[in-house]
């Protein structure tokens, strides 16, 4: 499994990117929101600079003839770039049109395995589901994750699920065993991760001894 961080933090990114663990990054609008003094065209740039791997940035025009020529600009941006359209008709549409000019699309805010199909079909690389906002909602959302790369697998499908709205670390192993290629989580799940009391008090307990051991060997006589 790969994964992406989900931010449009610049110091979260290049700091998770040299742990040598990070393979792509999705943005959104609401991310970017939070990011200030930087256009989201130049925060996209920097962050492809950063991470070599695929970076989902995202549309926000509303119909088919204000999509297509949208997405094509933010593809240009940079040859890492991910165009990141949600699902309906006009994203439908638009994806068709998107796809067979060789542009990779990144289908978000899908909730069910009818919607990730029609999204691979349409010709979208990666399919979005969103597990945590449809745990919210009282549903499975890793059901649909299950359902959509077992779709994908018996057909063939080229579309990657990308696990998405994952709230917690194992939410990413979930999404693991059902499959998922590509996880993409926010910097405080990828660094819950990574902690585990055992390991700090482990790495205590060897400091504590290493200090100990070179205590006492500076008390031995040096040899003749």
């Amino acid at each position: 499994m790969r994964l992406f961080l989900d931010t449009a933090n610049i110091k979260q990114i290049r700091e998770v990117a040299r742990m040598g663990v990070l393979s792509g990054v999705t943005t959104n609008p609401t991310l970017m929101a939070k990011e200030k003094g930087v256009s989201y065209r130049d925060r996209v740039v920097e962050i492809c600079e950063a991470v070599d791997g695929p970076i989902s940035a995202e549309c926000t025009s509303r119909t088919v003839d204000e999509l297509v020529p949208e997405a094509r600009e933010v593809a240009a941006w940079h040859p890492n770039v991910v165009v990141k359209i949600p699902i309906d008709e006009v994203g439908l549409e638009a994806t068709s049109k998107l796809s067979a000019e060789g542009i990779k699309i990144n289908m978000t805010l899908v909730f069910s395995a009818n919607q990730a199909l029609l999204a691979a079909t349409a010709g979208a690389t990666y399919i979005s589901p969103f597990v945590g906002r449809l745990d919210d909602a009282g549903h499975d959302g890793m059901e649909v994750v299950r359902e959509s790369v077992e779709i994908f697998d018996q057909y063939n499908l080229p579309a990657q699920v990308l696990a998405a709205s994952l709230r917690h670390p194992r939410h990413v192993i979930e999404a693991a065993l059902a499959g998922a290629p590509i996880a993409t989580l926010p910097y405080a799940v990828l660094m819950a991760m990574l902690k585990h009391p055992l390991t700090d008090t482990g790495i205590e307990r060897f400091l504590k001894d290493s200090r100990s051991y070179e205590k006492e060997s500076a008390k031995e006589p040096s040899g003749s």
